[in-house]
């Protein structure tokens, strides 16, 4: 059986038009690529953590690094190769020491607290992360080790899992965006959320995301239209 029609199985039986189901399904692995910078990013974290604790939904979320900064480089030229994980140490790159700091992290393993710590502090407090004292503020409050962090930000190699992670995804996946969710059976989408939803809503949501994605692969893209302001 594939993993595509694995995952339409776990769902069988729940209507997308409920936001209540009675029981959990099996596991549903998924790749998300991000940028600790995307507000949209921050939503649907929120979203995956409030399905989670909802005990309806087992879920298993590979967070993949997604450089926006990288994305959205324009070279000079054919020649200019320049990128987020190559510049020099002594050159600002925004959204690069979050990247840099959450792999070390994963070395202490604390990804995951540090991780949405990381998206709380920069969405919902406002701090930011380009600054090494919030960094590590943020480090010594999820109990890491705060003079390990420190080595390892410092190791020329720390960005190793930038680089694979991105190429991956813009040349596997065809990424461009964050966040874009990836699941087991290739079925791949780039999702905004207006809002976090929680509780029930966001499993109904979530639900809708899985089907439509592995699923419904004709459907290549839907945009809700904005009003205009009146003057």
């Amino acid at each position: 059986m594939t993993t595509s029609r694995t995952i339409h199985d776990q769902l069988s039986g729940i209507s997308v038009v409920t936001t209540r189901v009675a029981a959990c399904v099996d596991l549903i692995e998924l790749d998300l690529f991000y940028d600790y910078n995307c507000p949209f990013v921050y939503r649907s974290a929120l979203m995956l953590d409030s399905v989670r604790t909802s005990g309806e939904r087992d879920v298993k979320v590979n967070w993949r690094f997604f450089s926006l900064t990288q994305v959205n480089y324009r070279p000079g030229s054919a020649e200019d190769a320049w990128t987020v994980w190559g510049a020099a140490d002594s050159e600002h790159v925004r959204g690069r020491l979050a990247f840099k700091a959450a792999e070390a992290a994963r070395r202490q393993g604390a990804f995951d607290s540090f991780h949405l710590a990381l998206l709380h502090a920069r969405h919902r407090d406002g701090l930011d992360l380009e600054s090494a004292d919030v960094v590590e503020h943020i480090a010594e409050e999820v109990g890491l080790d705060v003079e390990r962090l420190r080595d390892d930000l410092a190791d020329p190699d720390i960005l190793r899992g930038l680089e694979r992670d991105h190429q991956e995804g813009r040349t596997r996946y065809g990424v461009f965006g964050t966040p874009t969710y990836v699941f087991p059976g290739g079925g791949a989408a780039y999702v905004r959320l207006a809002d976090a939803p929680s509780g029930a809503d966001a499993v109904g949501i979530f639900d809708r995301i899985v089907s439509v994605t592995e699923d419904a692969p004709a459907i290549l893209e839907i945009k809700r239209p904005v009003r205009p302001t009146p003057d």
